[in-house]
């Protein structure tokens, strides 16, 4: 069995990029810049993976799996990518991103809290989720080519020869197959996996299947930081975690048979621990639009944090109650108060700046 969950890895990460190789060709002809791209094209891209297996977790009865996938993805994004990606460099962030992105994604976050606070994620609600998919897309797109005529930067694009038609969608048809393939597979090992380790499936689908998916983010946001990519790198991951919320849960809650059941430990937990780090990314991107290397390595810190409280919790561990008594009493006020410092420094430095220019 774990030679079939590492054969269900393999095909959803080849199948990632062969859907994001075709897809980012096909797309060229539009002519949006880099950071569009990180936001669309190929967070959409990376982030198939998670589409296909809440999808078919969702259609197979399996709510914990479909949405557990899809609130430890964003997790592992925003922590261990970005985290991980700052300490190779320092990341560069784009205004853009935290005038419209980080917002919208906090918005989100605290959207899908709203919807599972019931107990479950209805299909009308899954709806209005992916309805704000295709808006958000189409948005995005016309506000990338508003703002490349206003910089007089838009040039006119130029449509794949007829040769290469063929053979990109060839390559996004291909990578679909292989990440539907490579879902089932994936997610039947880990709901193996679970029983054999009395682990519920929320956990593992928490853990191992959503870093397991996110690795085509981690891959590309790392190569991205390493070759001085840095718009595509954060893009990616901040475009990912929108398309997980708005397109991979949007489309798992429609399809499931009787929407999306929330467990408690999810709500409790899983679901505050991502609107928490969507929110602690606003202060540390926009102190000097950049995510230094100290701050990568708290991300990390705080990832790591969050899979040892899991494995406790999932074990019924003796050392939970204290660990869980040291993190909300100690570490995280810690953290809430260095990230406020940092912002009100920043914002200091910016209208010391403004006041020394005029």
């Amino acid at each position: 069995m774990l030679l079939w969950f590492l054969a269900g890895l393999a095909l959803l990460v080849v199948g990632a990029e062969l859907l994001v190789r075709g897809a980012s060709r096909l797309a060229a002809a539009a002519g949006i810049s880099p950071l569009v791209a990180g936001l669309t094209v190929v967070a959409f891209g990376t982030s198939a993976p998670e589409l296909a297996v809440s999808a078919s977790s969702s259609l197979a009865g399996r709510a914990d799996v479909a949405l557990g996938n899809v609130v430890g993805s964003n997790v592992f994004n925003v922590l261990l990518i970005l985290g991980l990606s700052a300490l190779i460099t320092p990341l560069v962030v784009a205004r853009e991103v935290i005038r419209r992105e980080v917002p919208l994604m906090i918005a989100l976050s605290a959207a899908t809290y709203g919807f599972a606070f019931d107990g479950s994620i209805g299909r009308v609600e899954a709806a209005l989720l992916m309805f704000g998919l295709a808006a958000y897309t189409t948005w995005i797109i016309r506000a990338s080519r508003r703002e490349l005529r206003d910089a007089n930067e838009e040039r006119p694009a130029r449509a794949p020869t007829p040769r290469a038609w063929p053979r990109d969608a060839a390559l996004v048809a291909v990578g679909l197959t292989l990440l539907v393939l490579g879902a089932q597979w994936l997610v039947d090992a880990a709901v193996i996996f679970a029983r054999a380790l009395e682990v519920s499936d929320a956990v593992v689908s928490l853990t191992i299947v959503a870093a397991g998916t996110s690795l085509p983010e981690a891959a590309t946001s790392v190569v991205a930081a390493a070759r001085g990519q840095r718009d595509i790198a954060v893009g990616n991951v901040v475009g990912s975690n929108l398309f997980n919320m708005l397109g991979v849960l949007g489309l798992a809650g429609v399809v499931a048979p009787n929407g999306l059941q929330v467990a408690d430990a999810v709500l409790t937990v899983d679901l505050p621990v991502m609107l928490a780090t969507a929110i602690a990314c606003l202060p540390i991107f926009a102190t000097g639009h950049v995510i230094d290397r100290w701050e990568g390595f708290v991300f990390l810190a705080y990832y790591c944090a969050y899979v040892v409280y899991l494995v406790l919790a999932a074990t019924s561990h003796p050392a939970l109650a204290g660990y869980a008594s040291t993190m909300t009493t100690f570490v995280f006020p810690i953290t809430a108060l260095t990230f406020v410092v940092i912002l009100v420094r920043a914002r200091r430095r910016a209208r010391g700046r403004a006041t020394a220019e005029s």
